[in-house]
């Protein structure tokens, strides 16, 4: 049950359930964002300037930032009437500091490290102050406290990181401050004396948060499908290339078909059943946090196997390739389990045969290789027809 937000910020039983118009424009953005570390990778994995390894740790660093910035957004305005002044206010800071973190994203790393860094840290404890202030501490001072305590640990590594020159001594710090921020948001930012407490352990709106953890794992999958464009837009539309145009778009429904059969689709009633839903609404964040990074790297399998189907395959590429897949399914078989507690056989063989296919395709051609990744996914997508076809419907069980 949701509180009646007697101070205007909390939301009612009332309160409009669908994302608003504002929050879906806030979306936008963070597709931007998405476009801009798959390009990043892109070119990772195909001049080798900065080095495959090096610039995938870049990259997921980047992609972890941004995320904080989302989830926590999506958490406050499941919790929060988004159709309040405060917080439009707040989603529209959100907005603006995110297209600026999202533009230093191809070198950040590099010259825009600052910019990004000094963006992220002034969003993330702006948001929080302006709350405090407009709000009048409504309508949890101390969760405000709580906030800005783990920040205040994690800021000044985003912010040394971001000024100093070598990037030797950039990635372990952001590396911690990133640990210190998750770790917060993981467990209810504990602080001494006031304890830990999950935004929207009180009152949280099921179906609204269910529903932007689905449309933003729909963004990742038009992101994908962007990119797909994009490389079979600039190719020669050789028949091997349009193999791989066709195969990446028949991957992409597979992804999409795997994540909304049954757990996907039935979010808002694990978590409206769930004894502890803010625990649940945070692993789910998690688990789809998995599911994402998994889509955008898959996407650049796709960039990879349509430009080059027949060429040599650096060991390298497998990463997109195959290890794409394999978060999708780890981060989907978590979703599983937080709905249902257990996770389908079909998943866990679609990891193993994954994992065993890698020493295999390193003997295979891009295009063969991303076939056999889509045959995997194939696979795991009819397993679950047969099982919808011979069981019932299930209600969620969530396990906590």
């Amino acid at each position: 049950m949701r509180e009646q937000g007697s101070n205007g910020l909390l939301r009612s039983e009332a309160s409009r359930q669908r994302a608003t118009f504002l929050e879906l424009f806030l979306d936008l953005v963070f597709v931007f964002a998405l476009t801009r570390i798959s390009i990043r990778m892109i070119a990772d994995f195909t001049d080798g300037q900065r080095g495959v390894y090096a610039g995938l740790g870049q990259a997921l660093l980047l992609f972890l930032a941004l995320w904080a910035v989302w989830s926590l957004t999506v958490w406050s305005t499941s919790w929060l009437d988004p159709e309040a002044p405060i917080v439009q206010t707040v989603i529209v800071m959100t907005l603006v500091g995110a297209m600026t973190m999202a533009v230093a994203v191809p070198d950040g790393f590099g010259a825009r490290a600052s910019l990004f860094a000094i963006t992220f840290v002034t969003l993330q404890i702006g948001r929080v102050v302006y709350f405090y202030v407009a709000g009048h501490g409504r309508p949890d001072p101390q969760q405000s406290i709580r906030i800005l305590f783990w920040l205040g640990m994690s800021t000044p590594l985003w912010v040394i990181g971001g000024l100093v020159n070598s990037g030797t001594v950039r990635g372990p710090l952001w590396t911690i401050a990133v640990l210190i921020d998750y770790t917060g948001l993981f467990l209810g930012w504990p602080t001494p004396r006031l304890g830990a407490q999950r935004l929207g352990v009180r009152a949280i709106a099921a179906e609204h948060l269910a529903e932007r953890y689905q449309q933003f794992l729909l963004l990742a999958l038009g992101e994908a499908i962007f990119v797909i464009g994009l490389a079979f837009s600039g190719s020669e539309f050789h028949v091997e290339q349009t193999g791989g145009f066709i195969l990446a778009l028949a991957t992409t429904v597979l992804l999409w078909r795997i994540y909304f059969h049954v757990a996907g689709g039935l979010l808002d009633a694990a978590i409206s059943r769930a004894a502890n839903a803010a625990r649940l609404a945070t692993e789910m964040a998690f688990a789809h946090m998995v599911m994402i990074s998994g889509i955008v790297l898959t996407g650049v399998g796709f960039e990879l196997f349509i430009t080059e189907p027949l060429a040599h395959l650096p060991a390298a590429w497998l990463i997109a390739i195959l290890g794409g897949p394999v978060l999708f399914l780890a981060g989907r078989s978590a979703l599983e389990y937080q709905t249902f507690a257990r996770i389908s056989r079909s998943r866990i063989a679609g990891l193993l045969t994954l994992g065993l296919l890698t020493p295999v395709a390193l003997h295979l051609q891009p295009l063969t290789a991303g076939t056999a990744a889509a045959a995997v996914l194939l696979g795991v997508a009819g397993a679950d027809a047969r099982r919808s076809r011979r069981h019932p419907p299930e209600t969620p069980t969530p396990p906590y």
